[in-house]
């Protein structure tokens, strides 16, 4: 199954915000839902999901491996582990949610555990998150060219991440734009309202409009109906060269996931 453009974040959701956000997501249409093992929500997910009624085989489901468990022998139990939360006997993304802190495990040693779980079945593609392009670099000469299918990164109109990008482009691998809306930072950027009232879309769907205009899935977070119909709405929206050149003038480098243990950022 190919990646949906559009897809549900559940990062900080769990209870009755997670609840709105996937079963009206659902039902809405959406069949891309985004989790990772330290959002502590994937037995929720899993429950949510099958409470649905949506089979399995029509949602693309991505959950991303944590730094505790990347030394030898961790990766495929901890993978083991989402999957029974999750209650499904498959994955169809995993990813490494960061890279090693301080390169405290070697990345051999959690890609190549990484490659075993595809191998074994437990995902259908495997990627990366938050990697630099040396570290996207090293990725592919652990695993060889082709292996790294996505990249998960944080990418929004004021942080553009173009380095990064271009080089996932280059290399064949898909960018996921994670926290594309900024925390809500791009609904009060003027140039993106302008040309949301001359679309007659707000400046949220101008921005998603925009990352999916340049081939990226997008994973915004909302538990409100009326927002998950408008993001939707998004995929319907058509920029401009004129609109994308200049919505690419904002780029200031704000970047909103930047904790402690992140790598030397690129840009």
């Amino acid at each position: 199954m190919k990646m949906p453009n559009l897809g549900l974040g559940t990062f900080r959701l769990t209870g009755q915000p997670l609840r709105d956000s996937l079963l009206q997501g659902l039902e809405l249409g959406y069949r891309h839902i985004d989790t990772a093992q330290i959002y502590a929500n994937e037995a929720e997910v899993g429950q949510l999901m099958a409470e649905s009624g949506v089979p399995r085989q029509d949602i693309y489901l991505t959950t991303k491996v944590w730094t505790s468990e990347f030394g030898q022998g961790k990766v495929i139990p901890s993978l083991e582990m989402s999957l029974e939360k999750l209650g499904t006997d498959y994955l169809d993304l995993a990813l490494i949610h960061w890279p090693s802190p301080r390169d405290e495990v070697p990345m051999a040693v959690y890609l190549e555990q990484l490659a075993e779980a595809k191998a074994r079945g437990l995902t259908r593609e495997i990627g990366v998150s938050n990697f630099t392009v040396a570290q996207l670099k090293e990725a592919i000469d652990i695993l060889g060219p082709g292996a790294i299918a996505h990249q998960q990164v944080e990418v929004h109109p004021l942080l553009q991440n173009r380095k990064v990008v271009e080089f996932c482009q280059a290399q064949g691998i898909a960018v996921t734009a994670y926290m594309p809306l900024a925390y809500g930072k791009v609904l009060s950027e003027p140039l993106l309202m302008e040309i949301g009232q001359r679309h007659g879309v707000s400046a949220a769907q101008v921005s998603l409009a925009w990352l999916l205009a340049q081939g990226m899935a997008v994973i915004p977070s909302s538990t409100r109906r009326e927002n998950l119909t408008a993001n939707l709405a998004a995929l319907k929206v058509t920029l401009s060269s004129d609109e994308m050149a200049v919505i690419a003038t904002l780029d200031r480098g704000e970047r909103c996931a930047n904790p402690d243990f992140a790598p030397a950022w690129d840009n």
